[in-house]
């Protein structure tokens, strides 16, 4: 069993291998065959460990003798479920990669930074101390910015890239804070050692250790104030957005939450902060959605507004709730990304919503798979969203937080309201574009069926999950007719709202000039904000400093350089001995008095 925890672990690393031998090389189909397939080992190892229950721990060799700490990687219900999901998704997105990298130049490239990444985020939820944790979470820190700036000779690709990772290592210093006052406090940074001792850590040390420790987790998983880089991430190639927004780097800062759920339990105080963040979140995401003309931005929005709500469920206490909405939002919202990408393809890379319509006769496949999605992100039985979104509903209601609750249900009805909306522009409504679409290869078509599917039927394996994670994380049940029924009725009633709304064209062209639609359109304004008051002050003080370079420190040395070469000249062309032999001797008395002095 071991063998196959790590053939999960090393098959991607093999597949990043494979593909940067081929890197510099012209493009060959075969590489992606070939890598994906490498994915697709690592998923089926990980899926016999996930039905056979097992629990382990394995440790490879000792990396820093002095404080005890190995590379070792724990095989528990938790990281099972992680591994499933993040090869799962892998697997399908290299397949659907095939196709829609086929014509690009860099083919052989982009498996090799795709595997790199699932191979980070792999060692990320496998690693047995946080210490690992971190190995894992820059990779797919470095990853990203490899994936999100592929097209870098774009200078606004490369923006967007660098900002992603910027922002990353803003919060990852946080992060590591973290991780230094937690061994200061425990002496090991062991998942099991730190959790044993860490009842007897002095209570304000552990307030400061989770405060850093979810700063880091607000940057992966881009909580506000450092979510402006997820929406401009969509730049990279859209599988990799599927890759990044479903299961892999912005789910980890739930994951890092949901691991250290033993320090938050003993700190309330900071998870009702996840909680109020998470919420906050949900609501201030959506909102930007209800507005938003672009197709993955959209879908990118609905991201950042569906880790609030596990945030909600993980600052709560209701960690196993948490990781269920996790795992389901990872396979309908691949979904929902890679049936964008086969909308992007289709009309030439054209993205404004507003230019489409009619698409529904020439991608009748594609339609359906975004329309069960969406049903899934909106929470709609029987799809596998209903079942997870209401409990986390459920749970902030049945334990009296009912303002965050009442916040979770309007998001909830914005939420269905977008993603209609997306819908009934992009399918459903008069044709205004002047190109001809057409359904995207078998291939890819191919490689979204196991997504829809599990977006159908996950949530009917709610109690077996349930019982499976119980292991590690405590059951709650949190289900309540009442909520279902709010929840349900808010739902529906969003998506009758857009249906009838763009069947009719309620929504005039006037409505853009409204202040509400202005400030939604542009975020809230605080890109803007970050840009005029962070980047471009930053960027004055880069301009003083370089100036400060150039002509002070520079004009310094240059001038102190021309003096010493003046009177270095003056010295040899004055040949004369006595004046050499006054220098032997100073230089002698000055040696010996060094070597005096020490």
């Amino acid at each position: 069993m071991q063998n196959l925890a790590l053939i999960s672990l090393f098959a991607p690393f093999m597949a990043f291998i494979l593909a940067s031998c081929f890197s510099l090389s012209k493009k060959k189909i075969i590489v992606g065959f070939l890598c994906s397939f490498f994915i697709a080992l690592s998923a089926l190892s990980s899926l016999i460990l996930l039905f056979e229950n097992q629990s382990f721990n394995i440790a490879l060799f000792e990396w820093i003798p002095t404080i005890g700490l190995s590379f070792g990687f724990d095989i528990d219900a938790v990281s099972l479920t992680m591994m499933s999901v993040v090869s799962i998704v892998a697997t399908l997105v290299h397949f659907y990669s095939i196709f829609y990298m086929q014509d690009d130049e860099g083919f052989n490239k982009y498996f090799s930074y795709l595997g790199l990444f699932v191979f980070s985020m792999m060692f990320l939820v496998m690693s047995d101390n946080f210490l690992g944790l971190f190995i894992g979470w820059e990779g797919v820190g470095l990853c990203s910015w490899l994936l999100i700036g592929f097209w870098y000779k774009n200078n606004k690709y490369s923006f967007a890239a660098n900002e992603a990772f910027i922002m990353n290592r803003i919060s990852d210093l946080g992060m590591l804070i973290g991780i230094f006052w937690l061994y200061l406090q425990t002496n090991t940074l062991k998942y099991d050692e730190v959790f044993s001792l860490i009842s007897s850590i002095d209570h304000s040390a552990l307030v400061l250790i989770a405060i850093c420790l979810f700063i880091g987790a607000m940057g992966k998983s881009a909580q506000f104030p450092f979510h402006t880089w997820l929406a401009d991430a969509m730049a990279g190639p859209t599988p990799v957005s599927a890759l990044i927004h479903a299961a892999t780097m912005v789910t980890a800062g739930v994951y890092l939450v949901i691991r250290a759920n033993i320090i938050y339990d003993l700190v309330p105080e900071v998870s009702y902060i996840i909680a109020f963040v998470g919420a906050f979140v949900a609501l201030f995401a959506a909102s930007m959605a209800l507005v938003a003309t672009d197709l993955k931005r959209i879908i990118a929005y609905s991201t950042l507004s569906q880790l609030g709500y596990m945030f909600v469920a993980a600052g709560l206490g209701a960690y196993s709730i948490a990781l269920f909405h996790l795992v389901t939002h990872a396979f309908f919202k691949s979904l929902l990304f890679l049936g964008a990408a086969n909308v992007m393809h289709a009309m030439n890379n054209n993205l404004d919503i507003r230019k489409m319509g009619g698409l529904f006769n020439p991608m009748k496949i594609t339609a359906i798979f975004m329309l069960i999605g969406s049903l899934a992100l909106a929470g709609i039985y029987p799809f596998a969203g209903f079942f997870s979104k209401d409990l986390i509903l459920g749970y902030s209601f049945i334990t009296f937080h009912h303002g965050i609750f009442l916040v979770l249900l309007i998001a909830a009805f914005m939420t269905a309201f977008y993603s209609f909306r997306l819908l009934m522009l992009v399918f459903f409504t008069p044709k205004r574009h002047n190109t001809h679409p057409h359904e995207a290869s078998k291939l890819a078509l191919l490689s979204m069926t196991p997504l829809a599917i599990l977006a159908i039927i996950l949530g009917f394996f709610e109690h077996k999950f349930f019982d499976f994670i119980s292991i590690k994380l405590v059951y709650i049940n949190a289900q309540n007719s009442l909520v279902m029924i709010l929840a349900s009725i808010a739902a529906i009633f969003g998506i009758l709202l857009a249906i009838v709304a763009y069947k009719k064209s309620w929504f005039k062209p006037n409505l853009e000039q409204k202040n509400i639609y202005k400030l939604l359109s542009n975020e809230y304004y605080i890109p803007k904000f970050y840009h005029n008051f962070l980047i471009k002050k930053y960027a004055s003080l880069c301009a003083v400093m370089k100036h400060c370079d150039i002509y002070i420190f520079d004009a310094c040395i240059d001038k102190i350089v021309l003096n010493l070469n003046l009177l270095s000249k003056k010295i040899i062309m004055s040949n004369s001995l006595s004046l050499m032999l006054k220098f032997l001797v100073a230089a002698f008395v000055i040696l010996l008095f060094l070597v005096w002095m020490v």
